[in-house]
């Protein structure tokens, strides 16, 4: 392929609206549950009292900031892609108490915005919209946003792209976390209720940042993913968990009852071992996840029980090693350290 030929191939596959809507208007489709923030994205609300009073003077001031990214989904209302520190700052200040209950979800209760430290507008310093003026709270609800569209013609590896290229907000989000912002649904929901499995959270050893950033979520998509495809993996782990979780979201034929049985006897059997699945780290190796968690549950469906006799050694061994250390995302080292796994399981 030329470069002509995949640049417009890639063009494409991209279709954008641009639109100019007030900060009424805004407000009122949050409201109306028209625009959603994804729950991924709610975390991310961090911007301290003065940065989110300086965005409001500069909107009061006619200073453009930058677009709202949303993107379309189905049913036609928008999915906040990028912008979660602008428009939730904007909804706290100008919000009432139901549109500011909408948009925490972890604080008992989101107080509305008082400004803070302004230069410019000085004497608007510790007031909140209420305290203003009625012209001049319409002045500040009648100012244009700019707000940029993805179409929901645009296919769904695009949006993830746009999630990742976009977000840049002050904490970012994992691959997980936008896996979950455009892939919800009931496989989405499944993969999150396993994280709590308890003997699943026993095996699985993570960080306390690990357990709030989508990782736990993203070792039960790995499990799921290649037990039942790691045959077809190539190279890219986060197109082949995209791409699992895209197809698996619109599928009718994964059996959830019978994957969820399977997890839960897998990490059953596997929460004997003392520190987890791990070589002494403090944590749970992702490679060594994928072979010991899916080679169990291969062998599993081959034989019951699993023959455990000697794990904690070949856990550490030199031949399990050699296919999770060095290039491990290649598709021979993939098969290699998940069919070892398996075959020990099996012996």
């Amino acid at each position: 392929m030329n470069l002509d030929s995949e640049l417009n191939e890639q063009k494409r596959r991209v279709d954008f609206n641009t639109y100019d809507i007030s900060v009424k208007e805004l407000v009122s489709m949050f409201n109306d549950k028209l625009i959603d923030v994804a729950p991924e994205y709610q975390r991310q609300f961090r911007w301290k009292d003065d940065r989110q009073s300086n965005l409001i003077e500069s909107i009061f001031l006619g200073i453009p900031i930058p677009s709202l990214f949303m993107a379309t989904n189905r049913d036609n209302s928008w999915e906040l892609i990028d912008g979660v520190q602008r428009l939730s700052s904007i909804i706290r200040f100008c919000g009432d108490d139901n549109a500011r209950e909408k948009l925490n979800k972890t604080d008992s209760h989101l107080e509305p915005l008082k400004l803070k430290k302004l230069k410019k507008l000085s004497s608007f310093n510790n007031k909140t919209f209420k305290d203003l003026p009625r012209t001049i709270q319409l002045d500040f609800l009648l100012k244009p946003m700019k707000v940029t569209t993805l179409s929901d013609k645009s296919d769904m590896s695009v949006r993830f792209d746009l999630f990742e290229r976009l977000n840049t907000g002050g904490v970012s989000l994992t691959d997980q976390e936008i896996r979950s912002c455009i892939y919800r649904g009931g496989f989405n929901d499944f993969v999150k209720r396993l994280t709590e499995y308890p003997n699943f959270k026993k095996t699985v050893v993570l960080t306390k940042s690990m357990e709030s950033d989508g990782t736990r979520e993203e070792f039960v998509l790995r499990f799921f993913a290649f037990l039942n495809n790691y045959e077809n993996f190539d190279h890219s782990v986060v197109e082949f968990l995209n791409e699992y979780m895209m197809n698996t979201s619109k599928s009718n034929s994964f059996d959830y009852s019978a994957n969820e049985a399977l997890f839960k006897s897998v990490f059953d059997t596997l929460s004997i071992l003392e520190k987890g699945i791990s070589r002494k780290q403090k944590t749970t190796p992702v490679n060594l996840f994928e072979g010991v968690a899916v080679g169990a549950a291969l062998a599993y469906q081959q034989k019951q029980p699993l023959n455990m006799e000697g794990i904690e050694e070949w856990m550490i061994s030199d031949e399990l090693r050699a296919f999770t250390t060095g290039a491990t995302n290649t598709k021979a080292k993939v098969k290699g350290r998940i069919e070892y796994c398996r075959d020990k399981f099996l012996a």
